[in-house]
């Protein structure tokens, strides 16, 4: 139960970090380490992918989160779902500057999954020739302009509909 709720709030952060992402600025770094966690809530298997070195990753500039990560997620996801025609798999993606700080989540989730839950799931593992993340592109589009946000005309506000401050109704007028 403690891997399904590690689970669970791995992927609540993974949604929460592709949200806060979008207000700091991106920058490029020249190199980040990842690794791949796919399960399902309809089976026990879970799988693994090797922690990989991705060159040009985007970044938030504030806390250095992974900018997009939901991109390399979904490729992980498309993967399972056309290669290997295991549709509907939750997945999530655990990156870092640091390979070390990526080893150690690693290992914290196979402890979770291999150790602790013994016999509870059937760990398999992805090679790096089994599934590759490809570098997103995260940069801003130059290329299109922003548009500036128009302005929306103010209707005249008839005087007699409404109500005065004092909260007192007007006298019905004269005939």
């Amino acid at each position: 139960m403690k891997s399904f709720r590690l689970f669970a709030f791995a992927a609540a952060l993974l949604t929460a970090s592709a949200s806060l992402t979008t207000s700091a600025k991106n920058i490029q770094v020249p190199k980040a380490y990842m690794f791949g966690f796919v399960a399902s809530f309809n089976d026990s298997i879970v799988y693994f992918t090797d922690i990989q070195t991705v060159d040009s990753v985007w970044v938030s500039s504030k806390k250095n989160l992974l900018a997009g990560g939901n991109h390399y997620s979904y490729q992980l996801r498309d993967h399972f779902a056309q290669q290997m025609n295991m549709p509907y798999r939750t997945c999530i993606v655990v990156s870092s500057l640091k390979r070390k700080d990526v080893e150690k989540k690693l290992q914290k989730m196979k402890q979770d999954y291999m150790v602790k839950n013994k016999g509870k799931y059937d760990v398999r593992f992805l090679t790096e020739s089994d599934f590759r993340f490809q570098t997103v592109n995260m940069a801003p589009d130059e290329q299109v302009a922003p548009q500036p946000k128009q302005k929306k005309e103010k209707k005249p506000k008839d005087a007699s509909k409404r109500p005065p401050r004092d909260g007192k109704m007007p006298p019905p007028p004269k005939q």
